[in-house]
């Protein structure tokens, strides 16, 4: 009888994907990743074909739900906290990066230039911490 594996999460990168299927492999869970070289390949893809996606084998998903909704995926400090919102205090913040300011924008088209001229890619990024309840966004500093 063959193994069938099931998709279980998916991410935007394969960074992510590896991190996670490290996780589950350590609780003795049989992992597969697909899609995972095509991002790696090229990362602006990523959204068009949906993603890496994580597969565990059929018999093993339930338990690798578990252990997927035990893993936090808020922000937390150097310390291990968990990082409160300024507005309303709430502790479900996530890191994410933008292209809102006039550097990051102009940064990212000299680099799209770049990369038609001599394919290099190097990108202004400016990080930020998002409240996915009030939708706030601010810095740690």
């Amino acid at each position: 009888m063959g193994h069938t594996f099931k998709t279980i999460a998916r991410f935007q990168y394969s960074a992510e994907a590896e991190i996670i299927k490290g996780r589950l492999e350590a609780d003795g869970i049989e992992v597969f990743l697909s899609d995972n070289l095509t991002i790696d390949t090229d990362p602006l893809v990523s959204n068009a074909i949906g993603g890496v996606k994580l597969k565990v084998l059929s018999d093993q998903a339930e338990e690798a739900k578990q252990i997927l909704k035990s893993i936090n995926r808020y922000s937390v400090d150097d310390n291990g906290k968990s990082i409160s919102c300024p507005n309303c205090n709430s502790k479900k913040t996530q890191l994410y990066s933008t292209v809102k300011d006039a550097k990051s924008f102009f940064a990212f088209i000299f680099a799209l230039i770049l990369n038609l001229l001599v394919f290099i890619l190097p990108f202004y990024t400016k990080y930020k911490y998002r409240c996915e309840d009030c939708k706030t966004e601010f810095d740690l500093k």
